[in-house]
């Protein structure tokens, strides 16, 4: 007699793939009546309940392939990727890799990005919390040892880094949209954060997107200044182009010392 965890899992396992009535009940599974309409109950509520939840995750993605696009696109991902945990707003994190790959949409090249940045603000909005710093407290601290300052970032920053103009992209698409930019080449980066019970996006060079990386990463203040001033073919932005949206959005948590000593 199996135990109920494991007729939990036979009958999960027989909703979510599709099974002639004759491999139904090879499981164990029986029913009264035709027990293949009645599973379409179950796969259809499944496969719907589903759906419904990347199109709450992935708005944008919805917006720009249409509705009816977006529903077809959305049957073939949930067939292949059943969700890992009952917490419905972590699935669809592998959502923009699956775009990268899905054929019908290789058109659209900067589609997986813009489902990238939805799945970022949901990691930044459900991210702790923590107490900033004041700009003023930062400037203080930086004044007394820049070059040895290490930053701890707020842990709702996240960083994206794109080859397309999927950041203007998605701006161009939300409720309030900003006028639509008349350079789409790529490539753009962006800092997104929660603010105000929100995620917001904010677009910054890709160069400040990566010393703001380098930030994250541990990296002093003094090490990155020194590769700023390396030779280099690419522009790289400087540190003060990466401090400033940083300090303008409190993102900054506290500031020590590499040798561990605290900076107030």
């Amino acid at each position: 007699m199996p135990s109920h965890h494991d007729g939990q899992k036979t009958f999960a396992a027989a909703v979510m793939q599709r099974m002639a009535p004759a491999d139904i009940a090879a499981l164990g599974i029986t029913a009264t009546g035709d027990i293949d309409r009645r599973f379409a109950v179950y796969r259809n509520t499944f496969a719907h309940t589903l759906t419904a939840a990347l199109a709450a995750r992935f708005p944008t993605v919805q917006r720009l392939v249409g509705a009816d696009f977006f529903r077809a696109m959305a049957g073939v991902y949930v067939a292949d990727h059943p969700p890992r945990s009952p917490v419905m707003q972590t699935y669809g994190a592998d959502f923009p890799d699956f775009l990268r790959d899905f054929p019908p949409v290789v058109n659209l090249p900067y589609l997986p990005d813009v489902a990238r940045i939805e799945v970022l603000r949901g990691l930044s909005y459900h991210a702790a919390d923590a107490t900033p710093l004041t700009s003023a407290a930062v400037q203080d601290a930086l004044a007394r040892g820049a070059e040895d300052a290490v930053l701890t970032l707020h842990p709702s920053l996240r960083i994206l880094h794109s080859d397309h103009s999927a950041v203007s992209i998605w701006h161009c698409n939300q409720t309030a949209a900003p006028a639509r930019p008349a350079d789409l080449s790529g490539p753009e980066a962006a800092l997104i954060f929660r603010q105000d019970a929100d995620a917001v996006v904010i677009a910054v060079t890709p160069a400040a997107a990566g010393i703001v990386a380098a930030l994250a990463s541990g990296a002093t203040l003094g090490t990155i200044a020194a590769a700023d001033a390396a030779p280099s073919d690419a522009p790289i932005a400087s540190i003060a182009d990466a401090l400033v949206p940083l300090l303008r959005h409190a993102l900054i948590t506290r500031v020590t010392a590499a040798n561990n000593r605290s900076q107030p």
